[in-house]
Protein backbone atom coordinates (compact mmCIF):
# COMPACT_ATOMS: atom_id res chain seq x y z
CA UNK A 1 0.00 0.00 0.00
CA UNK A 2 1.42 3.37 -1.01
CA UNK A 3 1.95 5.97 1.73
CA UNK A 4 0.23 8.98 0.20
CA UNK A 5 1.70 11.36 2.76
CA UNK A 6 4.93 11.21 0.80
CA UNK A 7 5.57 11.38 -2.94
CA UNK A 8 5.87 7.89 -4.39
CA UNK A 9 9.32 8.75 -5.64
CA UNK A 10 12.66 7.16 -4.86
CA UNK A 11 14.62 9.43 -2.56
CA UNK A 12 11.65 11.65 -1.70
CA UNK A 13 11.74 15.43 -1.57
CA UNK A 14 14.66 17.61 -0.46
CA UNK A 15 15.41 18.32 3.18
CA UNK A 16 13.42 21.40 4.24
CA UNK A 17 16.59 23.01 5.62
CA UNK A 18 18.07 22.89 2.12
CA UNK A 19 14.86 24.37 0.71
CA UNK A 20 14.93 27.20 3.27
CA UNK A 21 18.60 27.94 2.60
CA UNK A 22 18.19 27.86 -1.19
CA UNK A 23 15.23 30.24 -1.21
CA UNK A 24 16.87 32.54 1.33
CA UNK A 25 19.86 32.89 -0.99
CA UNK A 26 17.52 33.63 -3.90
CA UNK A 27 15.51 36.38 -2.15
CA UNK A 28 17.26 39.31 -3.85
CA UNK A 29 17.00 37.87 -7.38
CA UNK A 30 13.64 36.11 -7.09
CA UNK A 31 11.25 38.84 -8.23
CA UNK A 32 13.30 39.68 -11.33
CA UNK A 33 12.65 36.22 -12.82
CA UNK A 34 9.30 35.29 -11.23
CA UNK A 35 7.06 35.56 -14.31
CA UNK A 36 5.54 32.11 -13.76
CA UNK A 37 5.07 32.70 -10.04
CA UNK A 38 3.19 35.95 -10.61
CA UNK A 39 1.02 34.42 -13.34
CA UNK A 40 0.14 31.35 -11.27
CA UNK A 41 -0.58 33.36 -8.12
CA UNK A 42 -2.83 35.74 -10.07
CA UNK A 43 -4.80 32.82 -11.50
CA UNK A 44 -5.12 31.35 -8.00
CA UNK A 45 -6.50 34.70 -6.77
CA UNK A 46 -9.07 34.50 -9.56
CA UNK A 47 -10.18 31.10 -8.22
CA UNK A 48 -11.39 32.67 -4.96
CA UNK A 49 -15.16 33.28 -4.71
CA UNK A 50 -15.94 36.83 -5.80
CA UNK A 51 -17.98 37.62 -2.68
CA UNK A 52 -15.55 36.04 -0.21
CA UNK A 53 -14.02 38.47 2.31
CA UNK A 54 -11.83 36.92 5.03
CA UNK A 55 -11.38 38.51 8.42
CA UNK A 56 -7.86 37.09 8.62
CA UNK A 57 -5.76 35.53 5.88
CA UNK A 58 -2.51 33.58 5.84
CA UNK A 59 -0.08 33.74 2.91
CA UNK A 60 1.54 30.33 3.29
CA UNK A 61 5.01 30.29 1.71
CA UNK A 62 4.87 34.04 1.12
CA UNK A 63 8.32 34.33 -0.48
CA UNK A 64 9.11 37.95 -1.23
CA UNK A 65 5.59 38.96 -0.21
CA UNK A 66 4.25 39.77 -3.68
CA UNK A 67 0.91 38.09 -2.99
CA UNK A 68 0.79 39.23 0.62
CA UNK A 69 0.64 42.74 -0.83
CA UNK A 70 -1.93 41.62 -3.44
CA UNK A 71 -4.10 40.06 -0.73
CA UNK A 72 -3.83 43.24 1.33
CA UNK A 73 -4.98 45.27 -1.68
CA UNK A 74 -7.91 42.93 -2.32
CA UNK A 75 -8.95 42.68 1.34
CA UNK A 76 -7.89 46.02 2.88
CA UNK A 77 -10.06 45.56 5.99
CA UNK A 78 -8.60 42.12 6.77
CA UNK A 79 -5.65 41.18 8.96
CA UNK A 80 -2.86 39.35 7.13
CA UNK A 81 -0.16 36.91 8.24
CA UNK A 82 2.77 36.14 5.91
CA UNK A 83 4.64 32.92 6.68
CA UNK A 84 7.69 31.34 5.08
CA UNK A 85 10.29 28.76 6.05
CA UNK A 86 13.06 30.88 4.47
CA UNK A 87 14.26 33.69 6.78
CA UNK A 88 15.91 35.43 3.83
CA UNK A 89 12.57 35.73 2.05
CA UNK A 90 10.94 37.20 5.17
CA UNK A 91 13.79 39.71 5.54
CA UNK A 92 13.11 40.81 1.97
CA UNK A 93 9.30 40.91 2.35
CA UNK A 94 8.93 42.56 5.74
CA UNK A 95 10.00 46.13 4.78
CA UNK A 96 7.62 46.06 1.80
CA UNK A 97 4.58 45.52 4.02
CA UNK A 98 1.29 43.95 3.03
CA UNK A 99 0.81 41.73 6.10
CA UNK A 100 0.27 42.58 9.74
CA UNK A 101 2.69 39.86 10.85
CA UNK A 102 5.64 38.12 9.16
CA UNK A 103 6.43 34.74 10.71
CA UNK A 104 9.06 32.07 10.10
CA UNK A 105 7.31 28.73 10.10
CA UNK A 106 6.73 25.32 8.55
CA UNK A 107 3.57 24.49 6.58
CA UNK A 108 3.56 21.01 8.12
CA UNK A 109 3.49 22.47 11.66
CA UNK A 110 1.91 25.90 11.56
CA UNK A 111 2.73 28.15 14.53
CA UNK A 112 -0.88 29.35 14.70
CA UNK A 113 -3.78 28.57 16.98
CA UNK A 114 -6.77 26.54 15.79
CA UNK A 115 -9.65 28.24 14.01
CA UNK A 116 -7.89 31.57 13.55
CA UNK A 117 -7.90 32.08 9.75
CA UNK A 118 -10.64 32.47 7.15
CA UNK A 119 -8.30 32.07 4.18
CA UNK A 120 -5.04 30.21 3.65
CA UNK A 121 -3.52 31.23 0.32
CA UNK A 122 -0.46 29.35 -0.92
CA UNK A 123 1.03 29.79 -4.39
CA UNK A 124 3.84 27.49 -5.54
CA UNK A 125 5.10 26.55 -2.09
CA UNK A 126 3.55 23.26 -0.95
CA UNK A 127 5.29 21.23 -3.66
CA UNK A 128 8.36 21.43 -1.41
CA UNK A 129 6.52 19.80 1.53
CA UNK A 130 7.28 16.08 1.84
CA UNK A 131 4.27 15.43 4.09
CA UNK A 132 1.38 17.05 2.24
CA UNK A 133 -1.16 15.19 4.38
CA UNK A 134 0.16 17.19 7.34
CA UNK A 135 -0.17 20.43 5.35
CA UNK A 136 -3.84 19.63 4.75
CA UNK A 137 -4.35 18.60 8.38
CA UNK A 138 -2.82 21.86 9.58
CA UNK A 139 -4.94 23.86 7.15
CA UNK A 140 -8.06 22.12 8.48
CA UNK A 141 -7.00 22.90 12.06
CA UNK A 142 -6.17 26.56 11.50
CA UNK A 143 -9.17 27.44 9.32
CA UNK A 144 -12.42 28.62 10.81
CA UNK A 145 -15.59 26.81 9.67
CA UNK A 146 -16.43 28.11 6.22
CA UNK A 147 -12.80 29.05 5.62
CA UNK A 148 -10.91 28.38 2.39
CA UNK A 149 -7.54 26.79 1.63
CA UNK A 150 -6.53 27.87 -1.88
CA UNK A 151 -3.25 26.52 -3.18
CA UNK A 152 -1.29 26.22 -6.40
CA UNK A 153 1.39 23.56 -6.63
CA UNK A 154 3.37 21.57 -9.19
CA UNK A 155 2.89 17.96 -10.23
CA UNK A 156 4.53 15.32 -12.42
CA UNK A 157 5.18 16.59 -15.93
CA UNK A 158 6.83 19.80 -14.74
CA UNK A 159 10.04 20.57 -16.66
CA UNK A 160 9.75 17.28 -18.55
CA UNK A 161 11.78 18.74 -21.43
CA UNK A 162 14.75 19.42 -19.14
CA UNK A 163 14.34 16.05 -17.39
CA UNK A 164 14.22 14.09 -20.65
CA UNK A 165 17.19 16.00 -22.08
CA UNK A 166 19.34 15.23 -19.02
CA UNK A 167 18.24 11.60 -19.19
CA UNK A 168 19.80 11.35 -22.64
CA UNK A 169 23.07 12.72 -21.25
CA UNK A 170 23.74 10.73 -18.08
CA UNK A 171 20.52 9.31 -16.63
CA UNK A 172 21.09 11.09 -13.28
CA UNK A 173 18.57 13.17 -11.29
CA UNK A 174 18.98 16.79 -12.38
CA UNK A 175 15.34 17.98 -12.19
CA UNK A 176 13.17 18.30 -9.10
CA UNK A 177 10.61 15.54 -8.62
CA UNK A 178 6.96 16.34 -7.93
CA UNK A 179 3.88 14.38 -6.88
CA UNK A 180 1.43 12.89 -9.31
CA UNK A 181 -1.86 14.74 -9.68
CA UNK A 182 -3.65 11.60 -8.49
CA UNK A 183 -1.89 11.89 -5.13
CA UNK A 184 -3.20 15.43 -4.72
CA UNK A 185 -6.69 14.16 -5.58
CA UNK A 186 -6.58 11.35 -3.00
CA UNK A 187 -5.06 13.44 -0.22
CA UNK A 188 -7.48 16.33 -0.73
CA UNK A 189 -10.46 13.95 -0.84
CA UNK A 190 -9.43 12.48 2.51
CA UNK A 191 -8.52 15.77 4.21
CA UNK A 192 -11.88 16.58 5.80
CA UNK A 193 -12.04 19.67 3.59
CA UNK A 194 -14.60 19.97 0.81
CA UNK A 195 -13.03 20.08 -2.65
CA UNK A 196 -14.58 23.00 -4.52
CA UNK A 197 -11.94 23.08 -7.29
CA UNK A 198 -9.03 20.78 -8.15
CA UNK A 199 -7.49 20.83 -11.61
CA UNK A 200 -4.23 21.03 -13.51
CA UNK A 201 -3.24 23.57 -16.15
CA UNK A 202 -0.01 23.60 -18.13
CA UNK A 203 2.01 26.81 -18.20
CA UNK A 204 4.70 26.94 -20.90
CA UNK A 205 7.53 29.47 -20.83
CA UNK A 206 10.03 29.89 -23.67
CA UNK A 207 13.75 30.64 -23.51
CA UNK A 208 16.33 31.54 -26.16
CA UNK A 209 18.74 28.89 -24.85
CA UNK A 210 19.30 26.34 -22.08
CA UNK A 211 21.53 28.70 -20.09
CA UNK A 212 18.67 31.21 -19.76
CA UNK A 213 16.42 28.51 -18.27
CA UNK A 214 18.98 27.14 -15.82
CA UNK A 215 19.98 30.68 -14.75
CA UNK A 216 16.34 31.47 -13.98
CA UNK A 217 15.86 28.29 -11.94
CA UNK A 218 18.92 29.19 -9.88
CA UNK A 219 17.76 32.79 -9.40
CA UNK A 220 14.41 31.46 -8.15
CA UNK A 221 16.12 29.09 -5.71
CA UNK A 222 14.29 26.24 -7.50
CA UNK A 223 17.22 24.51 -9.17
CA UNK A 224 17.89 20.83 -8.43
CA UNK A 225 17.30 20.16 -4.72
CA UNK A 226 16.71 16.43 -4.97
CA UNK A 227 18.40 13.89 -2.71
CA UNK A 228 20.87 11.96 -4.87
CA UNK A 229 21.55 14.86 -7.19
CA UNK A 230 25.00 14.84 -8.79
CA UNK A 231 27.60 16.76 -6.81
CA UNK A 232 30.37 19.02 -8.03
CA UNK A 233 30.60 20.91 -11.30
CA UNK A 234 28.96 19.68 -14.47
CA UNK A 235 31.54 18.96 -17.19
CA UNK A 236 31.58 20.79 -20.49
CA UNK A 237 30.86 17.63 -22.47
CA UNK A 238 27.70 16.95 -20.47
CA UNK A 239 26.54 20.56 -20.86
CA UNK A 240 27.01 20.34 -24.62
CA UNK A 241 25.11 17.04 -24.58
CA UNK A 242 22.27 18.70 -22.67
CA UNK A 243 22.11 21.59 -25.13
CA UNK A 244 22.02 19.20 -28.09
CA UNK A 245 19.28 17.07 -26.52
CA UNK A 246 17.15 20.06 -25.52
CA UNK A 247 17.35 21.57 -29.01
CA UNK A 248 15.05 18.75 -30.17
CA UNK A 249 12.22 20.52 -28.32
CA UNK A 250 12.81 23.94 -29.90
CA UNK A 251 9.71 25.78 -31.13
CA UNK A 252 9.26 29.03 -33.03
CA UNK A 253 9.09 30.94 -29.70
CA UNK A 254 12.24 29.26 -28.35
CA UNK A 255 13.00 26.36 -26.03
CA UNK A 256 9.84 25.41 -24.09
CA UNK A 257 9.74 24.71 -20.35
CA UNK A 258 6.42 23.22 -19.25
CA UNK A 259 5.08 23.57 -15.72
CA UNK A 260 2.10 21.37 -14.76
CA UNK A 261 0.30 23.51 -12.19
CA UNK A 262 -2.27 22.18 -9.73
CA UNK A 263 -4.99 24.67 -8.70
CA UNK A 264 -7.13 23.83 -5.69
CA UNK A 265 -9.81 25.52 -3.62
CA UNK A 266 -10.80 23.56 -0.49
CA UNK A 267 -13.44 24.64 2.03
CA UNK A 268 -13.77 23.76 5.70
CA UNK A 269 -17.36 22.60 6.32
CA UNK A 270 -19.51 24.82 8.51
Amino acid sequence: MTDLSLPDLPGGLPDKRQVAASFSRAAASYDSVAELQRDVGSQLMDCLPADFVPGRWLDLGCGTGHFSRALNDRFPASHGVALDIAEGMLDHARPLGGATHFIAGDAERLPLQASTCDLIFSSLAVQWCADFASVLSEAHRVLRPGGIFAFASLCVGTLYELRDSWREVDGMVHVNRFREFGVYQQLCAGSGLTVAQLQTRPHVLHYPDVRSLTHELKALGAHNLNPGRPGGLTGRARILGLIEAYEQFRQAKGLPATYQVVYAVLEKPV
